[in-house]
């Protein structure tokens, strides 16, 4: 279990919901990848709608009936293995947008690393 508290770097990658590696999702990729590298934690969020480089709008609304809606890919480790892992994302990002930013972690912890009382639902208390 990677423990992370303090400073951390922030990788978002924004592509295409339709974007592929070797006929997979480009995201299902990129969070295998991140994962196999040992970092700290990715998630995989499904915009609604938005616009990049290319300036078309993409929407779930009913009448565009688009179905390449944006995603966006967050990845928070330390700077360090962030940036050991972006030659991988330049590898299998060939459209879109990579950001990184400064954060800060505040609070870090998986199910059965936190002290505690479990409550019924499986949550710990503080």
């Amino acid at each position: 279990m990677t423990r992370l508290t303090g400073n951390a770097l922030r990788v978002t990658v924004f592509i295409g919901e339709n974007d592929t590696w070797h006929h997979k999702p480009l995201y299902s990729e990129i969070v295998h990848r991140a994962h196999a590298a040992g970092l700290a934690g990715a998630s995989v969020f499904r915009g609604i709608e938005g616009f990049g480089a290319s300036s078309l709008i993409h929407t779930s609304r009913l009448l565009s009936l688009s179905e390449d809606l944006p995603v966006a890919i967050v990845v928070v480790d330390t700077e360090e293995r962030v940036r050991a892992f972006l030659p991988q994302l330049d590898e299998l990002v060939g459209e879109g947008l990579v950001m990184l930013d400064d954060c800060e972690v505040i609070r870090y912890v998986g199910r059965g690393d936190s002290p505690g009382e479990t409550d019924t639902k499986g949550k710990r208390s503080l």
